[in-house]
This record gives structure tokens, sequence and C-alpha cells, in this order.
């Protein structure tokens, strides 16, 4: 029988991928300028540093109070999902950790550098993505892990739950 809540291995995850964030985005902050950049595999990976003073690709720039408001209620959201919604589902609890370890990774930036620092720089098939850094890919991570848990899992839940009647 699983646990309810695994807050034994969640607690320490988010803490450890924060750390990530952040010792990642200090070692920038330190060692580079910005707008340097260096490759790691050719033209395909490099660190450039680069701060966001928005959201996810450049958008509402300098809206800093907007997002501060919009990452509290967001970290609120979270905990109570994961309190009413993730129970004996460690899926959804794990994806629900990365999503609250991102948030918080980028919320720290705002709130003491004011702005996000990224650092990660590919470019895939002549695409140049945006510049992005680790509480970024923690948040698309725990998206598609919620989005899986949704679509797949709980369509199986269903499936069963019309079997069993």
């Amino acid at each position: 029988m699983n646990k309810k809540y695994n807050l034994t291995l969640m607690i320490p995850l988010s803490m450890i991928l924060i750390a990530m964030d952040q010792l990642s985005k200090w070692i920038i902050v330190k060692t580079m300028s910005i707008g340097d950049s260096f490759s790691v595999i050719g033209e395909f990976l490099e660190i450039t540093s680069h701060r966001n003073y928005g959201a996810a690709w450049g958008m509402l720039q300098n809206q800093m109070v907007l997002f501060y408001i919009i990452t509290l209620l967001v970290l609120i959201m979270i905990v109570y999902f994961y309190k009413q919604d993730a129970a004996h589902k460690p899926v959804m609890q794990l994806g629900l950790t990365f999503v609250f370890a991102g948030a918080v990774g980028n919320f720290i930036d705002r709130l003491f550098r004011g702005s996000v620092v990224d650092f990660i720089d590919t470019k895939i098939i002549n695409y140049d993505f945006p510049i992005f850094n680790i509480a970024d890919s923690c948040l698309t991570i725990g998206v598609i892990i919620l989005l899986y848990e949704i679509l797949v899992n709980e369509n199986k839940e269903k499936k069963n739950a019309d079997i069993s009647i």
C-alpha cells in the first residue's frame, strides 16, 4: 500500500532542485558578464549569461509586483492541489514537486536579483530556443508529468472504476 503523501521524498527533492537552480545561477552571476557565452556541445548547447526581466520568452517585462503576486498564488495552488488531489498519487506528487521547485527557483531570483538568471542556450534544427535555466526546466518537466498523470493515469483509473461497477 502506498503512502498518502510521500513528503520524505518530495521535500528533499524540491530542496535539491531549488539548490541546483540557485547554485548554477550563482556560478553564472559570479563568473560571467551578461552576454558572455561559451560552447558546451558545438552550436547545439551553449552557456550564455542572460537576464530576463519578464516571464517566459521575455513577456511582460519589468512587471515584478505582478510576478510576485502570481508566483505566491501559484505556490498556494500547488500546495492546495497537493493536499486535495494528489493523495495516493505519487506521479502527481512528483509533478507538483517539480513545478513547485521551478516556481520557487525563479521567485528567489526575482525577489533578490530583480530579474531571472537564464543561461542554458540551445539551438535545435536552426531554431534558437529562448535561453532558460534549471527552474524553467523543472517547470516544464513538472507540467509534462502532470499532463501524463491527468491524461494517462486518470483515464486508467476511470476505466478501472467502470469495470468494477
